[in-house]
């Protein structure tokens, strides 16, 4: 698709360095891109003729190209981040599914307080998370709840509040969660205590938090006081158990991302682990929408930032499928392993990727069956068929000012193309643009073979046309003892009227019904099968006439070079050994002679 002049104007100016360039209609930014190269990446927008429909449309909508210059790729990378961040332009690939996700928050109080919360608020402490979903965020609180006695109340816990005895212990002291710092009763030194074991855990180390609990333990025990053991017992126990819910990978794999994608024409599906201390502490998986032509690269390189920092992710190794090319991560390293532990770690994550697109299709799958059958219920209601039309066959007729007649046959099988049985039809007993002959002639052959062949018969048959057309439909069905067998309708263009037999008054359906549309997606299907045929047969006769005349030269050998070189222009340009090679020594005889008769019989032009 070439510019318009004035965008061309504006390509050409265009530097060739690297850069992001913007697109814009009359509304504001519609894609945003980096390029290594500005004017060779953003013509080739204008001068690709392989582009998807979604990109076809995008280049249509430009009214104006904006840039800016950058010093690397790596910085083209970031700039390009930031702004699909900022103007969330409709062609670009999106992380925003609606959904907020939950967080830990550690608040900044003296005696801090852990709490769940969906809202980030700079200031307001430290956060942990997201988590991918409520349930894996409540376990954690949970444990760390039932491991440490921290306060949940809203007091203001400054020195001089509790000084003055403003506050009164709850029944979370009582009951042993709490230790009642509102009266002074804990102090700030072993409430941190407890609060820097709760930020390792909350960072998936769990080795401190072990250590001090083992410690504790054995002290009491040591000192016989075994009750006060087997309570620091159950705590380590407890975080045995969580741990041992997260997947173990290997002791030896530290701090390491992992993402894996798997796409199909319409989606990408992405897999991301973060593993920490040899554990997969957490898990996502992504279903984002392709707005255009976009390679699994291209999606992820963008996705890895974006998920790195929604989830404060400091690793400095990501493993990855695909190659993403260099990241603007300082001291990070990418890498595709394809053995030893980090390859089975990727291996994992793209077996979950995989299943998560094939979930994902078959639920589509599920969601068009069901539509499907809703279609071919609607059917069978508004026509008062006796059974579901799964099989519906439609019919229409072609030709040009009565020459090259042909007809095609379109097959819905569960109200979707089947394009195998599609069949097209040179008409052969009919002379001259008869609509109604040809008509019958078609629907009798296609039927009397189904019969010969012992097929099975369609539930519906549609014909492209009024009263004539479907008339002679019943006709061909009752010489060949099938009529009451099959249901047979027709659909006139005009009023989108649709005729049953032996009714003279059209039958109107809802212009919204999904019958009428499935009709409506049928005829149209079908003329444009017919169309194509019809053009293909045209052309055939028009290119076969010249070497049909040839005396000596029969159809046969006249299909064979024209299949073969397409016109006479190229034949022509042929040398006699080339021809004898085709056609034999006799008829390249026949054919050069014809050729040097043609061109004596041309006229000359004036030079």
């Amino acid at each position: 698709m070439a510019a318009k002049p004035e965008l061309q104007e504006q390509i050409n100016h265009l530097p060739h360095q690297p850069g992001v360039y913007r697109y814009y209609d009359d509304e504001g930014i519609i894609y945003v891109g980096k390029a290594v190269d500005l004017r060779k990446r953003v013509s080739s927008y204008f001068t690709k003729q392989d582009h998807n429909k979604k990109t076809q449309q995008l280049v249509k909508n430009i009214k104006r190209i904006e840039f800016t210059i950058v010093n690397s790729e790596s910085d083209a990378f970031l700039l390009e981040n930031n702004l699909i961040k900022q103007h969330q332009p409709k062609y670009n690939i999106l992380l925003k599914d609606g959904k907020t996700y939950p967080y830990l928050l550690l608040t900044n109080e003296r005696f801090p307080r852990l709490l769940p919360t969906r809202n980030k608020q700079p200031g307001d402490g430290q956060y942990f998370g997201p988590y991918a979903n409520q349930g894996g965020l409540n376990v954690l609180l949970e444990l760390i709840r039932a491991l440490y006695p921290l306060r949940t109340c809203t007091y203001n816990l400054s020195p001089e509040n509790v000084a003055a005895g403003k506050f009164k212990v709850c029944l979370e002291y009582h009951i042993g969660n709490c230790k009642g710092p509102c009266e002074a009763k804990e102090d700030e030194i072993s409430y941190n205590l407890y609060i820097n074991q709760i930020r390792q855990i909350l960072n998936g180390d769990l080795r401190l938090p072990k250590q001090y609990f083992r410690e504790k333990m054995t002290a009491a025990a040591q000192e016989m006081q075994y009750e006060l053991a087997h309570q620091f017992k159950q705590k380590l126990d407890k975080l045995d158990e969580f741990q041992a819910k997260s997947t173990i990978v290997n002791a030896s794999l530290t701090n390491i991302d992992v993402f894996s994608i798997a796409s199909n024409e319409k989606a990408a599906f992405v897999n991301y682990f973060k593993v920490m201390n040899g554990s997969i502490i957490l898990t996502q998986n992504l279903e984002l929408t392709k707005k255009l032509d976009e390679t699994d690269a291209e999606i992820l390189a963008p996705l890895i930032m974006q998920l790195r920092q929604e989830y404060e992710s400091e690793a400095k190794e990501i493993l990855t499928n695909v190659p993403v090319g260099e990241l603007p991560l300082p001291g990070v390293a990418v890498a595709q392993p394809q053995i030893g532990d980090k390859r089975k770690l990727l291996e994992l994550s793209i077996k979950n990727v995989l299943y998560l697109r094939k979930e994902k299709e078959s639920m589509n799958e599920k969601s068009k069956d069901v539509n499907e059958v809703r279609i071919m219920e609607q059917i069978k209601k508004d026509l008062r068929l006796t059974e579901l039309p799964k099989h519906i066959e439609c019919f229409d007729n072609s030709n040009f000012q009565g020459d090259n007649p042909v007809s095609a046959m379109v097959c819905f099988r569960n109200a979707r193309p089947s394009k195998k049985d599609y069949r097209h039809y040179h008409v052969k007993t009919v002379v001259g643009p008869n609509d109604f002959d040809t008509m019958y002639e078609v629907i009798t052959r296609r039927y009397r073979r189904l019969v010969d062949e012992g097929a099975s018969l369609p539930q519906l048959v549609i014909v492209d046309g009024g009263k004539g057309q479907l008339s002679m439909a019943v006709k061909a069905l009752k010489d060949l003892n099938l009529w009451g067998q099959i249901p047979v309708i027709g659909i006139a263009k005009r009023l989108e009227e649709i005729y049953v037999p032996n009714d003279p008054l059209p039958l109107y359906i809802d212009k919204k019904s999904e019958s009428l549309r499935l009709f409506q997606r049928m005829r149209d299907e079908v003329h444009r099968f017919g169309i194509t045929f019809h053009r293909a047969t045209r052309d055939a006769a028009t290119l076969k006439t010249e070497l049909t005349d040839v005396k000596g030269l029969g159809p046969v050998t006249a299909d064979k070079l024209l299949s073969k070189f397409k016109s006479v222009k190229k034949i022509k340009e042929l040398t006699e050994a080339e021809l004898v090679a085709e056609v034999g020594k006799a008829k390249a005889k026949v054919l050069l002679n014809y050729f040097e008769q043609s061109e004596k019989l041309t006229p000359l032009t004036e030079q």
